[in-house]
């Protein structure tokens, strides 16, 4: 199974594993594993490479994990989406703040460095 990327940017060093990325710009060295789903989105980046080990106190990997879904969301240099997470804003707020996440006007965003644990969603 191959990533389908349409109608976006991805830039280079970037890590894209057997996902779907739709309408979104996809900064330099992200990781995206197996069957996540990023729509309508904006991905800032890395500054480095993750080591394989995922040496991070959270646990979670630098970058996008498995199964995760992104709809209209930024997420800034360095965040960490854990495995499973659904980032959708399904309750279409237009301003909330969250536990490593802001909602404004409609768009979710993740903040630099941020953790988002897995199975999150919002």
């Amino acid at each position: 199974i191959a990533s389908t990327v349409s109608y976006s940017l991805v830039t280079e060093g970037c890590y894209v594993n057997r996902c779907r990325v739709e309408a979104s710009i996809v900064g330099i060295r992200t990781r995206i594993d197996e069957r996540a789903v990023v729509k309508r989105s904006v991905l800032l980046g890395a500054d480095s490479y993750d080591a394989p080990t995922h040496g991070h106190p959270s646990g979670v990997a630098l970058g996008i994990g498995p199964n995760v879904e992104l709809d209209r969301v930024i997420v800034d240099k360095n965040a960490r989406i854990g495995e499973g997470c659904r980032l959708v804003n399904a309750q279409r707020l237009q301003t909330f703040d969250g536990p490593n996440y802001h909602i404004r006007e409609g768009i979710l965003i993740v903040p630099k460095d941020a953790v988002s644990a897995p199975g999150t969603v919002v």
